[in-house]
Protein backbone atom coordinates (compact mmCIF):
# COMPACT_ATOMS: atom_id res chain seq x y z
CA UNK A 1 0.00 0.00 0.00
CA UNK A 2 1.19 3.86 -1.01
CA UNK A 3 0.35 6.56 1.63
CA UNK A 4 0.05 9.90 0.47
CA UNK A 5 -0.71 13.53 2.00
CA UNK A 6 -1.91 15.57 -0.56
CA UNK A 7 -1.98 19.76 -0.22
CA UNK A 8 -5.81 20.49 -0.78
CA UNK A 9 -7.35 24.21 -1.16
CA UNK A 10 -10.78 25.27 -1.41
CA UNK A 11 -11.63 22.83 2.04
CA UNK A 12 -13.76 24.76 4.68
CA UNK A 13 -16.21 22.93 6.27
CA UNK A 14 -18.17 19.02 6.62
CA UNK A 15 -19.36 19.27 3.61
CA UNK A 16 -15.87 19.62 2.14
CA UNK A 17 -14.91 16.23 4.32
CA UNK A 18 -17.65 14.23 3.54
CA UNK A 19 -17.27 15.09 -0.53
CA UNK A 20 -13.60 14.27 -0.36
CA UNK A 21 -13.88 11.10 1.65
CA UNK A 22 -16.83 10.15 -0.13
CA UNK A 23 -15.74 10.45 -3.63
CA UNK A 24 -12.42 9.25 -2.88
CA UNK A 25 -13.25 6.79 -0.80
CA UNK A 26 -15.14 4.73 -3.43
CA UNK A 27 -12.28 5.03 -5.81
CA UNK A 28 -11.29 0.62 -6.37
CA UNK A 29 -8.16 0.57 -4.58
CA UNK A 30 -8.61 3.39 -1.83
CA UNK A 31 -7.83 1.40 1.55
CA UNK A 32 -8.47 5.07 3.58
CA UNK A 33 -8.91 8.58 2.90
CA UNK A 34 -8.80 11.13 5.79
CA UNK A 35 -9.49 15.46 5.45
CA UNK A 36 -7.81 17.52 8.03
CA UNK A 37 -9.36 20.53 7.72
CA UNK A 38 -7.23 22.31 10.26
CA UNK A 39 -4.10 21.86 7.82
CA UNK A 40 -5.66 21.54 5.01
CA UNK A 41 -4.18 18.18 3.83
CA UNK A 42 -6.15 14.66 2.45
CA UNK A 43 -4.11 11.50 3.43
CA UNK A 44 -4.97 8.67 0.82
CA UNK A 45 -4.02 5.06 1.14
CA UNK A 46 -3.97 3.20 -2.08
CA UNK A 47 -2.56 0.25 -3.80
CA UNK A 48 -0.43 1.79 -6.68
CA UNK A 49 -0.98 -1.25 -8.89
CA UNK A 50 -4.72 -0.73 -9.12
CA UNK A 51 -4.94 2.72 -9.26
CA UNK A 52 -2.69 6.03 -10.23
CA UNK A 53 -2.44 9.27 -7.82
CA UNK A 54 -3.18 10.56 -10.96
CA UNK A 55 -6.67 9.22 -11.06
CA UNK A 56 -6.94 10.72 -6.86
CA UNK A 57 -5.58 13.84 -7.92
CA UNK A 58 -8.77 14.21 -10.52
CA UNK A 59 -11.40 12.99 -8.33
CA UNK A 60 -10.64 15.43 -5.57
CA UNK A 61 -10.31 18.53 -8.37
CA UNK A 62 -13.47 17.20 -9.77
CA UNK A 63 -15.10 18.23 -6.56
CA UNK A 64 -14.19 21.75 -7.06
CA UNK A 65 -10.98 21.49 -4.88
CA UNK A 66 -7.37 22.78 -6.06
CA UNK A 67 -4.95 19.54 -5.10
CA UNK A 68 -1.42 21.42 -4.65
Amino acid sequence: MEKVTLNVKGMSCNHCVNSIEGNVGKLNGVSSVKVDLGTGTVLVEFDKEVLTLDKIKETIDDQGYDVQ
